[in-house]
């Protein structure tokens, strides 16, 4: 009677763990951080950055000059002169503002050039890791750099399609 208990046990922990699902982690910030490529490509990004901040930095610099000309000058211009200072001033600054969004803003130039010089590195590493998950038939590997977050999950477990049917949703 023990041994057959025991066996009975020993199955069910068997069949448990075999259809336990496996998962991995991973930190791709160590990964990027490990690959040479990604470290050039985050220098050339830099000096891009850094060379846009000089060209924003320098018409702030112009602006600036400007507006303290016009605040010494303000006392003697007639309306009509500072009616036309004020509107060169206010354009001035919309050049910057612009300028600024074009560079640095959403889907502005470094945005663009981010694309460019770290998103193919980074589909590198996604695939690598796709392919560690069919390897390795992890069901899910999370990466832990920012938080967990779930980097690959075998699509034969995704269940959102029960959840809008128990919704209604076709």
């Amino acid at each position: 009677m023990k041994k057959i208990l025991l066996i009975a046990i020993s199955s069910m922990l068997i069949a448990f763990t075999v259809q336990a699902q496996r998962y991995a982690v991973i930190d791709s910030k160590y990964i990027l951080d490990k690959m040479p490529e990604y470290a050039e490509a985050q220098k050339t990004l830099d000096q891009f950055s850094e060379q846009w901040q000089q060209e924003v930095d320098q018409k702030q610099a112009l602006m600036d000059k400007m507006y303290k000309d016009y605040e010494a000058e303000q006392v003697m211009l007639s309306d009509v002169l500072k009616k036309k200072r004020e509107d060169e001033l206010y354009n001035k600054e919309k050049e910057l503002r612009d300028l600024q969004k074009k560079r640095f803003g959403f889907e502005g130039d470094l945005f663009k050039k981010r694309q460019e010089l770290i998103k193919p590195i980074q589909d590198r590493v996604y695939n690598a890791v796709q392919k560690l998950a069919s390897e390795k038939q992890y069901d899910f590997i999370l990466d832990k750099s920012e938080g967990i977050t779930v980097i690959f999950a075998d699509p034969k477990l995704d269940r959102s399609a029960d959840v809008l049917r128990n919704l209604g949703v076709k």
